[in-house]
């Protein structure tokens, strides 16, 4: 007998039961829903949210197996064994040992934050009787392209758990809840965990072991050379093929790219706010170069060094384009108007940077921004949809007078 034969018949003899939604989200995830429309229906479509979960995943793995080259071969650079000078293209990036220290580091974090997500959308599912909604597909991945490559994986799985439980279940589950659940994860680990999030011995496997040695790793991020006003470390080309430390999936910005335009030619990700948050960094960053040309700030100020970044390269170091494609773009927690979108997606980009200046000692500030708006997107929303009214009501009362 077939895998899908026993599951239809797991899901025959526990229907109307507790543990029902468990066997269905299985067989839903495996296969294709046995349910269909029929009768009464204005429009009829092929797409449903495990399609479009599924859609945004294909759009990350680009940036999944890149990052796992990039952790083996900044570990190699690190040592000493490879020569930084062969770059992108060169066979020592692409080199089997890379991938394998890679994947070692990888995708434990990735079982972690599939396992420990999931079990928790289970359970909830079973206490509450509905189904199991595929939204943690997205944030399952989401999670380990945006922690360190040495991140304990306790620590990993207690992050998720809260981010979980309280940015998703205590709203009531997939497309209630206000808060990105991935970014929640994040600001715990943050918050909880700072001395494993910041600094340059996080971003390398091994500098963590290595700290205090003789021999120690550093990998210190383009961000936190600048807030230390030193010089630039990283060639542009580099930052911009993702050739440098920084979290798993983040530093790629070709691949980002892509992924971006995937999803926008998907009709998936929103290229409103896309556009509108790379054009708030930029003027956030046209702003402060503009304070350092007048000269309004000293050389010797602890702002100077993020104020004097040319307002473009705030687009290719940090993960400005990482935030602004998959994590702003989160049909539950951003805008729903296009007018909103824009001024949310503008916002998102103006506060990054005005966080990413003022905040030396943890020069990002992407995440902070996309949460704050997650927040204020509905009220956005609420005031875009009244002035439509008001501009309707006004019409016509001079069509009527």
């Amino acid at each position: 007998m077939s895998l899908k034969s026993n599951l239809h018949n797991l899901k025959e003899k526990y229907k109307g039961t507790k543990i029902a939604p468990a066997f269905n989200a299985l067989h839903t995830f495996l296969y294709l829903p046995n349910e269909i429309t029929h009768n009464g229906t204005h429009i009829k479509a092929a797409d449903d949210l495990k399609r479009t979960m599924n859609t945004v995943i294909m759009a990350m793995v680009p940036c999944l197996i890149f990052g796992m080259f990039n952790a083996g071969y900044q570990h190699h650079l690190a040592l000493g064994t490879i020569e930084s000078a062969q770059g992108f293209l060169g066979a020592s990036f692409w080199s089997w040992d890379n991938l394998l220290i890679g994947m070692w580091k990888v995708l434990p974090l990735v079982v972690v934050s599939y396992g420990v997500g999931l079990a928790i959308e289970f359970v909830f599912a079973i206490i509450k009787g509905h189904e199991v909604e595929e939204g943690y597909l997205v944030t399952g991945m989401l999670v380990p392209l945006i922690v360190p490559v040495d991140l304990p994986l306790w620590m990993l799985a207690v992050a998720v758990a809260f981010g979980v439980v309280i940015g998703k279940e205590v709203f009531g589950g997939t497309g209630m809840n206000i808060l990105n659940p991935a970014l929640t994860v994040r600001a715990f680990l943050f918050f909880a965990y700072p001395t494993w999030m910041s600094g340059d011995k996080v971003w390398v496997h091994g500098a963590v072991e290595r700290a205090g040695t003789a021999d120690a790793i550093s990998g210190e991020t383009i961000l936190g050379s600048y807030a230390q006003n030193n010089s630039v470390i990283y060639d542009y080309w580099d930052m911009f093929w993702g050739i440098i430390p920084g979290s798993v999936g983040e530093t790629s910005k070709f691949l980002i790219i892509l992924g971006a335009l995937f999803l926008i030619f998907t009709k998936i990700g929103s290229w409103r706010i896309i556009v509108s948050t790379l054009v708030g960094a930029l003027c956030m960053g046209l702003i402060f170069n503009g304070v350092v040309d007048a000269g309004w700030i000293s050389s010797s100020s602890k702002f100077f060094g993020l104020m004097s970044v040319p307002f473009w390269q705030h687009l290719v170091i940090g993960s400005i384009l990482f935030g602004a494609v998959f994590m702003a773009t989160d049909p539950v927690t951003a805008a729903q108007t296009n007018k909103g979108k824009c001024i949310y997606g503008f916002l998102i980009g103006f506060i990054s940077i005005m966080i990413r200046v003022f905040n030396p000692a943890y020069p990002e500030g992407v995440f902070l921004a996309i949460l704050l708006m997650n927040v204020f997107a509905p009220t956005i929303d609420h005031y875009v949809v009244q002035g439509n009214v008001k501009k309707r009501m006004n019409r016509l009362k001079v069509k009527t007078a």
